[in-house]
């Protein structure tokens, strides 16, 4: 299993250019998104790319594969407009062939504690991954605490740690890429 994973797009439409050729390029099974696509926040400056219609139209052309969660942004505004649902505060992905069980969130909810992502774990089985966004920073490690990897993508619309990003999860392994 293949999968491109997003986070935190916030409206950006070049960038989110950039992650449609990504996902082009690296032809994966699914596209996993999580959360705050098309709004940058109060807390965020305006990306200088700041066109959602732009980014509604991308992400909707991928509809019939992408999972998503709902990060601290959406609203239900967003869901009229996108075609794919984006409400849940988590979804699950079983990776049978690598054993590995990707809680998917966006890290308001349920999140590790690192940077500014809420230290609430959720029951994981063992082979598990806390996958989750929300921080606008990269992160690609074993929490020994939880016996689980942790797996940021960064951001893709407003990164915080000097570069856009995407993640790619393939044959149980997690990677950056930059945008």
């Amino acid at each position: 299993m293949k999968l491109v994973i997003a986070s935190d797009i916030h409206g950006a439409a070049d960038a989110c250019g950039r992650l449609m050729a990504t996902i082009e390029r690296e032809s994966p099974d699914r596209v996993v998104l999580l959360g705050d696509l098309l709004y940058h926040g109060p807390r965020n400056e305006l990306p200088a790319d700041y066109a959602p219609k732009r980014v509604i139209e991308m992400l909707n052309s991928l509809a019939d594969r992408v999972i998503a969660v709902r990060g601290n942004c959406e609203a239900e505004v967003d869901q009229m407009v996108l075609a794919f649902p984006c409400m849940a505060d988590h979804n699950i992905l079983l990776d049978p062939e690598a054993g590995t069980t990707l809680f998917l969130t966006h890290g308001h909810v349920y999140g590790p504690g690192y940077h500014n992502s809420v230290d609430a774990w959720p029951k994981l089985p063992e082979r598990s991954a806390l996958v989750y966004g929300h921080t606008h920073v990269k992160v690609s490690e074993k929490n020994e605490a939880h016996g689980a990897w942790v797996f940021n993508p960064g951001s893709v619309g407003i990164p915080k740690d000097g570069s856009a990003s995407c993640g790619i999860y393939e044959d149980g392994r997690f990677e950056h890429r930059t945008l």
